[in-house]
């Protein structure tokens, strides 16, 4: 059983188990669930290069990354900055985040916020639109394309955006599909963690432009985002380069700046 593997099983454990605690009906009586959404997609169309800012307390491959840092402070810090958006990491077991981070991102900031998550079940996207998500993320490594299909939908009809993540032409051309709003290409190999910029590159030319393009991983200098820029990305999804330093709110600030120069 590989990591991806192991992450689905303890998924659908933790799904069964909150399932037996809190079912669906009772998400949909949230107040947060008559919300209407910001779009995320929206805001990364008007800037040439938008910052999806990432929350994230650590990671399979980094172990720790950030632990001194309330999650209030640093998407705050990332409002500021003037960041298009906000990842909040909402796993457990691999990243450290909770639900928890999620709602209380949602009552400090009025940007579009994106659950990342592992979402195999249609009660996950029920849980982001109760706790405050704009967005959810969907990993097609994970996914048939029917499941693709149905997650998506579900969140569209309840006013969500979708960002669909691949990590090679097999993964982009089984999940392409109407449904979706931004296609994220993660240059991070899932089995052997090495990252490399080439993945986005390689890829650029064959996402359709009606999807926008996201960038996401091992992403750290301006150079970079103005080498993936040329090949038609709008979105950068940053978390570590940030969440690594004592002040990520004014690391993301100082980045951002700099693009803007």
């Amino acid at each position: 059983m590989d990591i991806l593997e192991r992450i689905v099983a303890d998924k659908r454990r933790e799904i069964a188990l909150k399932k037996s605690v809190i079912p669906a009906a009772q998400l949909q009586t949230s107040l947060l669930f008559e919300r209407k959404p910001l779009s995320m997609a929206d805001n990364l169309r008007r800037k040439k290069a938008g910052i999806i800012a990432e929350h994230k307390r650590r990671s399979p491959s980094k172990s720790v990354i950030n632990q001194d840092h309330s999650v209030e402070a640093i998407v705050s810090g990332y409002a500021t900055a003037g960041a298009c958006g906000i990842s909040v990491l909402t796993d457990s077991k691999y990243f450290g985040g909770s639900l928890d981070d999620l709602l209380l991102a949602r009552a400090a900031v009025q940007l579009p916020l994106l659950r990342k998550e592992f979402m195999v079940d249609e009660y996950q996207v029920l849980e982001a639109k109760a706790h405050g998500a704009d967005v959810i993320l969907l990993i097609a490594a994970l996914l048939t394309r029917n499941q693709i299909r149905n997650l998506s939908e579900l969140a569209q009809g309840l006013g969500m955006e979708v960002l669909m993540e691949v990590h090679n032409e097999e993964e982009l051309h089984q999940s392409l599909m109407p449904s979706l709003d931004m296609l994220g290409v993660n240059n991070r190999n899932l089995k052997t963690f090495e990252v490399s910029l080439d993945t986005s590159k390689a890829l650029a030319p064959l996402i359709p432009d009606a999807f926008v393009k996201v960038s996401e991983s091992g992403i750290s200098s301006g150079d970079a985002i103005e080498a993936l820029s040329a090949c038609g990305y709008r979105g950068y999804l940053i978390g570590e380069h940030f969440m690594k330093s004592k002040a990520p709110g004014q690391c993301a600030a100082d980045f951002i700046k700099q693009l803007e120069a």
